[in-house]
């Protein structure tokens, strides 16, 4: 597959088979992550990989209800580190920190379509109480649920927007 099928292909997934994910690609994943770009190369962000059951179901109760995350083999929450701030100020930890997340979070998803995995990236979910959970520090923000499995659902594609309604051109 070439990247622009990958990215048209992938489709956000909430039905999992009940089938785990080879060791050689949870290390991938996490290799996905860690290379996305970064504000200043300072890779404000930290990812927490979830296989304990118990946990999973917790995560269920903080983001709202949302079941099929217990249901994926593995659950990341993703993290923005909030240090950031002491070398770019509040825009650090506002908004660069948070584009670290998104663009890992990019890679992942990608990668997981084109390796057979389904994914949906979750921003619904209680911030303090996914933080109590997992025991965070106070300088890491969980911004996204993200659970992974092999797809039990083959989801139709969505409406897009026109691109000319989404892309002015300035010449």
């Amino acid at each position: 597959m070439n990247i622009l099928d990958i990215i048209k292909g992938r489709r956000s997934i909430r039905a999992y088979l009940k089938k785990g994910i080879p060791k050689n690609v949870i290390e991938e994943l996490k290799e996905c992550l860690i290379w996305a770009p970064s504000a200043g190369n300072l890779q404000a962000r930290k990812f927490y990989f979830i296989f304990n059951q118990e946990i999973k179901n917790k995560l269920v109760d903080a983001a709202l209800g949302q079941t099929f995350i217990s249901e994926a083999p593995l659950v990341i929450v993703a993290c923005a580190d909030l240090t950031i701030e002491r070398h770019y100020g509040k825009r650090g930890s506002e908004l660069y920190a948070l584009q670290d997340v998104a663009a890992s979070i990019q890679n992942l998803v990608l990668y997981c379509y084109e390796r057979g995995l389904g994914t949906v990236w979750i921003g619904a979910f209680n911030e303090n109480q996914a933080s109590k959970i997992l025991n965070l520090p106070s300088d890491l923000r969980p911004v996204s649920i993200i659970p992974i499995g092999y797809p039990a659902e083959s989801p139709e594609p969505p409406g897009r927007v026109r691109k000319d309604v989404a892309v002015e051109e300035i010449l």
